[in-house]
């Protein structure tokens, strides 16, 4: 969600942080701002509700010059999406951007109004400006120790970067709950609460640790713990490959992205199938031992990553022979719950910076859990760096909203972890190797089904005038039907929700119009007469059936059933493949619809506070 972009020079920075700016628009966000300190120690301050572009252009209109400054693009949480609500927020000297959520602002607040400080926002950031001045004030002490302070009366999600216009030499940042790195230059500092945002200044990087502050200088970094001693934390050379403005001839990220998984999928595969099985030796050498011990499986994850996770438990019980929970990581984190003995605990998250999910991974360790696992796309993320074990999914950057590459290598990895597991439970050597087979042929299924985007497209154009739909599922398509129906509704704003298909009779079945879309997902599987039943359910009532089928299924189309039939797939699979079709028709109804693919309203991808 939020971004923050900051930098310390000896040359014009304007240019630097509207570019950073760009490079976290995927993030999502409804306003940005900037605040520069000009050479002669003035406070230059442009803020716009909208894009990016909206900020670029009020620059170009009046130009910034000055050597330190600090820019923000903001997700509303307190207040709406105004300029005033916009980052920075000043305070006379103190100028602060912040990510992540005040829990205890109004107090606060309330304290400093009484103090006769005066409120020009709505938001939860402005009170810690206000502190910030109010500590400066009263303790006469430095910008680096005022932070110190500050936040110890602090609640909540934070990662905020503040100056001082009075000392021009210093940004100071702080971090918790919030991601934040330092970005090394020559003579010049950067702060950024994601690399990519700092790729066109610097491939050297410091990741703060969770409550790090640290003071930026030209020159220095001094960075002090959450015991407020001095640390020192590892330089990090980034090889990572991203331009923020290439989509390489598609139409939207998202788009590209979808087209992008056949080879997302090799390279998640890479090197980890070896003689037809699997080799996760990368997880190092307590893993074996840790595997034979496991009697349970905790996963734990949100949204899309939440529906990776719930198709997985169908593979790890029905392959694997382990029994499998799954959770809404921020469910889990606030209800009382009895540890399974034995018990892996597996987190999922594409930016490995959810909120709840690294709470839910910090409480799993205080609770004793065998052990630990992020399945994560991004190397250098909190999640990553703080499990025990992590399987990187290398899907390479997302920048749709929307996730489509880093659900499907979600999936591919964990399919993976099932035979790995199950090998140490009893799974036959045949097995594996069906699973490892499917897997090689995995791309170029889903090539094959890629090739039907024009015949989707057509199939969107029915969805013009749509208010709902419904999605249809059994087994570990009931799950896949969870994500057609999120994809849905994230990009096109069509209400969309998904159901078991055998749960039709017992209350969904009074929503069945001609009106109604009834999307089924329809492999050929041991359950597939059990479907045509609740396909002639809906059928019955004069719903409006669309089906995908593979191409050997037996389903015919007439007037009230559209069929699209696909190629074939392995069984093992067929769960990662439907999923395509589903994104694909997503992509196109939004298209009609006119919405925003790649940033849809509300919406982040990186979603930080709670």
């Amino acid at each position: 969600m939020c971004g923050i972009v900051g930098a310390i020079a000896k040359r014009d920075i304007a240019e630097i942080l509207l570019e950073g700016l760009k490079r976290l628009e995927y993030r999502g966000y409804d306003s940005a701002g900037l605040a520069i300190i000009s050479p002669e120690g003035q406070l230059q301050r442009v803020r716009r509700v909208g894009k990016v572009k909206e900020l670029q252009d009020a620059i170009d209109d009046n130009p910034l010059s000055g050597y330190t400054g600090i820019a923000h693009t903001r997700w509303a949480t307190h207040g709406e999406p105004t300029e005033l609500n916009a980052h920075p927020h000043v305070s006379d000297f103190i100028v602060v951007v912040h990510n992540g959520i005040i829990e205890n602002f109004e107090p606060l607040r309330e304290m400093l109004i009484a103090k006769g400080y005066q409120f020009r926002s709505e938001t939860d950031t402005e009170v810690i400006a206000h502190l910030l001045h109010d500590t400066i004030t009263k303790e006469q002490c430095s910008l680096f120790t005022a932070v110190q302070l500050v936040i110890r009366q602090l609640k909540g999600a934070y990662g905020t970067v503040v100056m001082d216009t009075r000392n021009p030499d210093v940004l100071v940042a702080a971090r918790s709950g919030s991601p934040l790195v330092i970005g090394l230059g020559v003579g010049e500092n950067f702060i950024a609460s994601d690399q990519l945002a700092l790729l066109p200044v610097t491939r050297r990087f410091i990741f703060l640790e969770e409550g790090d502050i640290a003071e930026v200088t030209r020159r220095n970094i001094k960075i002090v713990d959450k015991n407020y001693q001095l640390v020192e934390r590892e330089q990090i050379e980034s090889d990572i490959k991203y331009d923020a403005g290439d989509k390489a001839g598609f139409r939207h990220y998202m788009q590209k992205e979808i087209y992008e998984q056949p080879i997302a999928i090799k390279n998640t595969l890479e090197n980890r199938i070896k003689h037809g099985l699997v080799d996760l030796s990368e997880l190092g050498g307590q893993a074996e031992n840790i595997f034979s011990k496991i009697e349970h499986i905790q996963i734990v994850a949100c949204g899309t990553a939440y529906n990776a996770g719930f198709i997985s438990r169908y593979w790890f019980e029905s392959l694997a022979g382990i029994p499998c929970d799954v959770e809404i990581a921020s469910e889990f984190r606030y209800r009382k719950r009895a540890k399974r003995k034995n018990s892996l605990f597996i987190t999922l998250s594409q930016s490995g910076e959810t909120a709840d999910t690294l709470a839910a991974l910090r409480l799993a360790k205080e609770l004793g859990y065998l052990s630990t696992m992020a399945i994560c796309n991004v190397a250098t993320s909190t999640l990553v760096r703080e499990a025990d074990l992590v399987l990187l999914t290398k899907a390479g950057t997302e920048v749709g909203v929307a996730s489509t590459k880093a659900f499907t290598t979600q999936l591919t990895v964990l399919m993976l972890l099932v035979a790995k597991l199950g090998r140490a439970h009893n799974m036959s050597e045949q097995t594996e190797k069906a699973i490892t087979h499917a897997l090689q042929a995995l791309p170029n299924r889903i090539e094959q089904v890629l090739t039907f985007d024009s015949q989707i497209e057509k199939l969107a154009a029915r969805f013009i005038d749509k208010q709902h739909a419904l999605f249809l599922g059994r087994g570990d398509e009931y799950p896949i039907a969870m994500e057609a129906a999120l994809k849905l509704k994230e990009i096109s704003y069509i209400h969309a929700e998904a159901y078991a298909a055998g749960e039709l009779k017992h209350g969904p079945l009074a929503l069945i119009d001609k009106e109604m879309p009834v999307i089924v997902m329809a492999p050929t599987n041991d359950l597939q007469e059990k479907l045509k039943s609740n396909i002639e359910e809906v059928r019955a009532r004069g719903g409006q059936l669309y089906i995908f089928a593979q191409e050997d299924s037996g389903f015919v189309s007439d007037d009230s059933m559209t069929i699209i039939s696909l190629p074939h797939v392995e069984e093992i699979t067929a769960a990662i493949y439907f999923t395509v079709p589903t994104q694909l028709l997503a992509y196109h109804v939004a298209l009609i619809k006119g919405t925003d693919v790649d940033q849809p309203r509300n919406l982040a991808k990186s979603v930080t506070v709670e």
